[in-house]
């Protein structure tokens, strides 16, 4: 029954206050612990089943819900609802895009469906559960519409956005974005696949959300809501991890690292890595596997800062000629398909058996009443562990964490690529050096394409291992739903008004015949937070490639030179410069075929030229004349 005390504090779209006041029951959570509770049905059971019913189909589980010591954690049936599916972005509205809409590819008007989902919704009981889009400091007043059994789905996003207790709630409450979840519609209208709709009118943005993994919703849905209202008011919301590194110099550097996924975003906030006796493997020649040490003695501490979405609001921005940055998220939804033992990674073990409040966990085995472990993984009808198990930690929980509410200048912005192994007589496209230094022209080309790279362990891709794939504009053009030549309008933009913040790209995996990881990555931030992120034009080499800008003419850390081959790799005696010009031709061949699309009439003028050099194979002074970099 529509008694709630709250409702009048809120200004609503029509049909939905209409569907509220039909509903059956509505629950206003005053507190997260309520939202916790709710996870486990009206019984509050140990093992709460998530089910619909499907007409001549019976029953159907969506997900199952188990309550553990530490914590909330959540499985599918079916491994397809255990990751995002790639392809499951709708737009229901007939405003500018470059992604599928819904008519085009169903047949009929979103308006009808629409109307099914209010009228589904308003035979259920629901939770309301406002939010701040972005973050509780710097967000957007937002509105989710859930079922109250999946209170698990609406409990991921409190804790990824930040809990808003209806009792903090002012009256004349008008969401900027709302999320409504329809669970059961993925099996009655789309033959059981994950469909999210996007309808975008002025000052408000709807998703419509028919699945239950959080993924394409309750996490890059508000990544969408946050792009379009960035678009809106001429801003953008980064794909990137970011931290400030102290070195053991006292040097203070905040390092943004973006890139496709599997382009090192997770990496940048973790230790470097270290052999059983403390050395560093820094790269394993995949010819003759030899072995490349260094040793370090005291290395940076971290100082996280944000792990996927980063705010770059207009009003954080000063004069200091650098990007100014803050998280865009209130918890992390983190996978953990890299920790599957104990003593991995300290750090989220320590913090997900012993947190200060219960956690959420996606994918992992639950036994009621017992501690959920991050290392062991829920297995999946082939017999494997799960490769995308997930665990939800609050920013607060996060040691030494840079509070939100405190943005920071970007000194270093780094792009990460995932890189094939590369020699002469297999040429293949890994023949970036440990760090190349780029400036904005080149940089802003590497984000129009954002390549996902070798062997992407995040892509449910057939494909993903045999060539070049490109993420798009920023790598958050997947969740972005505008049109890309806006996007790339407004990346220009924002890397041209900072100038002063060093532009470099990382590869991450291969360099030419050497296999690294993501040990290039840690080196390079060692290194440039030792130099307090800045370099000198005397120490730069004009690299062979110019998509690839300039390279180091040499790498000293603690004392220690990295070889000459991991920074110039055509020296390498098994890539040599025919196998690295082989290399770049598959490159820059990629490169010249993606960027077709953006040269459109609505392109900054200043796009066009820069595009136009890399269409021209142009040398990097050439760039280097739009673009000049502020290198003494």
């Amino acid at each position: 029954m529509y008694t709630s005390i709250h409702s009048s504090k809120f200004v609503l779209p029509e049909d939905l206050t209409e569907t509220l006041k039909m509903s059956r029951f509505l629950f206003y959570p005053e507190t997260k612990a309520q939202l916790e509770e709710m996870c486990f049905g009206p019984t509050h059971t140990s093992v709460f089943d998530v089910v619909y019913p499907i007409p001549g189909k019976g029953m159907h589980k969506e997900a199952e819900v188990v309550r553990c010591k530490n914590g909330t954690v959540v499985n599918y049936p079916e491994d397809y609802m255990r990751r995002r599916d790639p392809d499951c972005m709708r737009i229901g509205d007939d405003l500018p895009t470059d992604k599928p809409r819904f008519k085009d590819v169903y047949g009929y008007e979103f308006s009808k469906l629409r109307g099914e989902t209010m009228d589904w919704l308003a035979s259920q009981e629901l939770i309301i559960l406002p939010f701040k889009a972005g973050g509780s400091v710097y967000g957007y007043d937002s509105l989710m519409v859930c079922p109250m059994n999946a209170a698990f789905f609406a409990l991921s996003l409190a804790n990824m956005q930040g809990f808003v207790s209806v009792l903090d709630i002012k009256s004349d409450y008008k969401p900027r974005a709302i999320i409504y979840v329809a669970p059961p519609f993925r099996m009655t209208h789309f033959n059981g696949k994950q469909v999210v709709v996007h309808q975008r009118s002025e000052g408000l943005h709807e998703v419509f959300a028919y699945n239950l993994y959080p993924g394409p919703s309750a996490k890059k849905g508000v990544f969408s809501m946050l792009l379009d209202i960035g678009e809106a008011e001429g801003w953008i919301t980064n794909h990137a991890s970011a931290a400030l590194l102290e070195s053991p110099y006292e040097n203070e550097v905040v390092f943004m690292h973006e890139g496709a996924s599997g382009g090192g975003k997770s990496e940048m906030l973790e230790e470097i890595h270290r052999e059983e006796d403390g050395r560093i493997l820094i790269a394993t020649h995949t010819v003759s596997g030899e072995k490349y040490y260094m040793s370090l003695g005291e290395t940076c501490k971290i100082y996280p800062l944000a792990d996927d979405m980063v705010l770059a609001k207009p009003d954080f921005q000063g004069d200091s000629g650098r990007l100014v940055i803050t998280d865009a998220e209130n918890g992390w939804f983190l996978r953990m398909d890299g920790d599957n033992y104990y003593g991995n990674s300290p750090m989220y073990e320590r913090i997900s058996i012993h947190p200060k409040e219960p956690l959420e966990f996606f994918n992992m085995d639950g036994i009621p009443g017992a501690t959920c472990l991050i290392w062991e993984h829920i297995i999946e009808s082939n017999g494997k562990p799960c490769s995308n198990p997930r665990v939800i930690i609050p920013r607060g929980m996060i040691d030494n964490i840079i509070p939100a509410s405190a943005p920071q200048e970007v000194n270093v912005r780094s792009f990460g690529v995932r890189m094939p192994p590369s020699t002469n007589t297999a040429p293949n496209y890994g023949v970036m050096g440990m760090v190349q230094i780029v400036p904005v022209s080149i940089a802003w080309l590497w984000r129009l394409i954002s390549p996902r790279g070798f062997k992407n362990p995040s892509i449910a891709d057939t494909n993903a291992g045999s060539g070049l794939k490109a993420e798009g504009v920023g790598s958050y053009w997947p969740f972005a739903t505008g049109k890309k030549v806006t996007q790339a309008n407004l990346l220009l933009r924002q890397m041209l008004a900072s100038p002063k913040t060093l532009n470099v790209l990382i590869p991450n995996q291969y360099i030419g015949a050497y296999e690294i990881g993501f040990m290039g990555e840690w080196l390079v931030r060692e290194y440039l937070a030792r130099k307090g992120g800045t370099l000198r034009l005397k120490h730069l080499t004009p690299a062979r490639c110019p998509l690839f800008g300039y390279a180091l003419d040499e790498m000293k850390l603690d004392g220690q030179y990295v070889r000459q081959t991991f920074l110039h790799p055509e020296m390498q005696s098994k890539l040599g410069e025919n196998g690295y010009d082989a290399g770049v031709k598959i490159l820059t061949d990629f490169f010249k075929e993606q960027l077709k699309q953006f040269l459109t009439d609505d392109l900054d003028p200043l796009g066009r030229q820069i595009i136009e050099l890399c269409m021209n194979d142009a040398s990097l002074d050439k760039y280097l004349e739009l673009t000049p970099m502020k290198i003494k």
